[in-house]
């Protein structure tokens, strides 16, 4: 049977390359971008796209019957620095479109579901390095609060009702072909953009903040194979840790200046940083190692080479 997939905000971060890729492996006329507005030029001319408010129902319901939809990747949210200034929006947002999809996996009108969760969902009292699968989860942001909500929804249903509901959370993410949307980690975008055009970046985190971060590429590979392994395979209906590095934002100034020899960073922490300081300095993902042979390509030196010279050149 052809496989017919639907991303649900296509237009963000992940799900514009998400898209594209998916794009290159099934043909473009087999996987459907939607989002509430129009996206790039690539991703509109590329196959078919249309205009979805995920949170309405019937319309979700609507396009999925048009199209044949047999996976959808549930790509749109609002992330955690914008989710504290609208927290009931993000919260109906984030939460609505999930109850969405689940149920119209439940009445077996989808076959396969991806909902990416978040290292939002670990709290102060997570253990801050190499945090395992299992653990304390506590939360204090709205974001983390909706990711960590999501993931008992999905083993719920999963348990409950079958479900085929997959999921990772997802470290802090680099792109250079698509800038961040309103996260925490967007610093480690940016500052390769401001390196390049300014040779100086002011970051809204001090300078000693580790985080846990992964170049697109990877986690793009890393949400691919995760889809593409067999069902028995997958032993965590929640969400899987997922890691590729871990550094500060002194670290990742050190080596660019390598690169551009000028280069100045200064530090001036919003309040972006207390969250942060909520959230884990590394992660342990050896059950997604163990389950379907997770391995990540990028550590911060071969991302940054990426950066720059993608940046320099489109």
């Amino acid at each position: 049977m052809q496989k017919y997939i639907l991303i649900i905000g296509a237009c963000g971060q992940i799900g514009t390359e998400l898209t594209l890729a998916l794009r290159q492996m099934h043909g473009g006329a087999h996987v459907i971008a939607s989002d509430i507005r129009e996206g790039s030029e690539n991703l509109m001319e590329t196959g078919p796209f249309e205009i979805l408010d995920a949170t309405d129902y019937d319309a979700l319901e609507e396009v999925i019957a048009y199209y044949e939809i047999n996976e959808v990747y549930l790509m749109a949210a609002m992330l955690s620095a914008t989710a504290e200034k609208f927290p009931m929006r993000a919260w109906n947002l984030n939460m609505n479109t999930l109850f969405n999809v689940l149920n119209l996996a439940k009445d077996k009108k989808i076959d396969k579901v991806f909902w990416p969760s978040s290292i939002a969902v670990f709290g102060p009292n997570t253990p801050e390095n190499s945090t395992p699968q299992n653990t304390i989860m506590e939360p204090t942001t709205v974001y983390g609060i909706s990711k960590q909500s999501g993931e008992r929804w999905c083993n719920y249903y999963h348990n409950k009702y079958g479900v085929d509901v997959r999921s990772i959370r997802y470290p802090g993410l680099i792109s250079w072909k698509t800038m961040p949307g309103g996260g925490t980690t967007d610093y480690a975008v940016e500052i390769y953009h401001k390196a390049l055009s300014e040779q100086k970046y002011t970051c809204f985190l001090e300078a000693d903040t580790e985080l846990p971060m992964m170049f697109m590429d990877d986690a793009i590979r890393a949400t691919l194979e995760l889809m593409n392994t067999e069902p028995e395979n997958i032993k965590i209906r929640s969400s899987y840790n997922l890691a590729a590095m871990s550094f500060n934002p002194a670290q990742i100034a050190e080596i660019i200046k390598k690169y551009i020899k000028d280069f100045e960073i200064s530090y001036e922490p919003d309040f972006r940083q207390a969250i942060a300081d909520t959230w884990p300095n590394s992660i342990d993902d050896s059950q997604a190692q163990n389950d379907w042979g997770w391995k990540p390509k990028f550590d911060l030196e071969k991302t940054t080479e990426e950066m720059l010279n993608n940046l320099a050149t489109n």
